[in-house]
């Protein structure tokens, strides 16, 4: 018997590939989230400049600046907001359909993206004190992990069906449900927060940009923590996939470990019906005239009453399957053993 299965093997190396991927995953998180965490907490105000300035190479490279919105040149407007102004402008169109799935015996939604379009005009940070004047250019946005944007347009266009296209629909097995059309923005005046690499050019401008070495380049509404708690909880996520994928490869190890102490165990325990090794069956001193009609080997050691014959050994009186004679095939009474002088 194999102590490992070619299936306990393939569960154990997958296991071991996911929990290492899992732990690498929660590493990276955790390192992230560490430095954000560490990362110096700024506002925009009239002391930044000097601050950065006073950095070497007049550059911060990871901190966290909070601001409002606002366009260094002219903004973007909602398609179906008048009066509604932004920095960065996504329109989605997406099909929503129903497909059968044969396993289940159900439908299953699906979605499908018919368009994406995404704009953006360059943005600065500033501070919401309209008495200061400093102001931080926001570079490469569309670099950052996640867009900053909030829904501000929604509409779901469900079509009309008649029977042709039902019957159509059962007998292709999918079912179009409807197009989501929605409109997302970061716009003017939004409180936001950035997190990378803050730099002061030689003309003596700041500028919010990815980190040029390790970290992420952040983007949020809201303050730092939001970036921090969802850092916190992915890393969370990633230790117990790894966990749980180390327990089921130890499981596996376990279960073939029990199995093989098992065969072990029953390899060294003597069967009852064998003689133990080294020991040799005693030989009929007379030969096969005196030996046992059953086995033939040992001598004749009992005496079967009522009928008196001398035909067999002990072990093979108790062997026998009826208590019946071997010789004249009469009923035993009882056995009284032989002692030859």
């Amino acid at each position: 018997m194999e102590p490992v299965t070619p299936v306990e093997l393939l569960c154990l190396g997958s296991s071991l590939a996911l929990s290492g991927l899992c732990y690498y995953l929660y590493r990276r998180k955790a390192a992230v989230a560490a430095r954000v965490q560490e990362a110096p907490k700024l506002p925009v105000g009239e002391e930044l400049p000097a601050l950065v300035s006073a950095a070497p190479g007049s550059c911060l490279p990871y901190v966290a600046l909070e601001g409002v919105v606002l366009p260094a040149k002219a903004a973007l407007c909602s398609q179906y907001h008048g009066g509604m102004q932004g920095v960065i402008q996504k329109l989605l169109l997406k099909e929503h359909r129903l497909v059968w799935n044969s396993l289940a015996r159900s439908w299953t939604e699906s979605e499908r993206v018919l368009s994406e379009q995404v704009y953006t005009v360059p943005f600065l940070l500033a501070s919401p004190d309209a008495e200061v004047a400093t102001q931080v250019s926001v570079e490469s946005p569309l670099r950052a992990v996640r867009l900053p944007l909030e829904t501000v347009y929604e509409r779901f266009q469900q079509p009309a069906h008649g029977f042709r296209d039902l019957l159509g629909h059962y007998l292709s097995g999918e079912k179009p449900k409807g197009i989501l059309e929605t409109e997302e923005m970061l716009r003017v005046g939004a409180a936001l927060t950035g997190i990378g690499e803050l730099a002061l050019h030689p003309d003596g401008s700041l500028h919010l940009q990815p980190p040029a070495r390790e970290g992420e380049y952040f983007l949020c509404l809201g303050d730092w923590q939001v970036v921090l708690a969802e850092l916190e909880a992915a890393s969370g996520f990633w230790k117990g996939a790894a966990a749980l994928c180390a327990a089921l490869g130890l499981a596996v190890l376990l279960h073939a470990a029990c199995r093989a102490l098992r065969h072990a165990r029953l390899k060294r325990e003597p069967e009852e019906d064998k003689e133990p090794e080294g020991e040799e069956e005693p030989e009929a001193e007379g030969g096969l005239e005196d030996s046992c009609v059953v086995c033939l080997s040992r001598p004749r050691e009992c005496v079967l009453l009522g009928c008196g014959h001398i035909c067999c050994c002990f072990r093979c009186f108790q062997a026998l399957p009826t208590r019946l004679c071997p010789i004249c095939r009469g009923p035993i009474d009882r056995v009284v053993p032989l002692y030859q002088a």
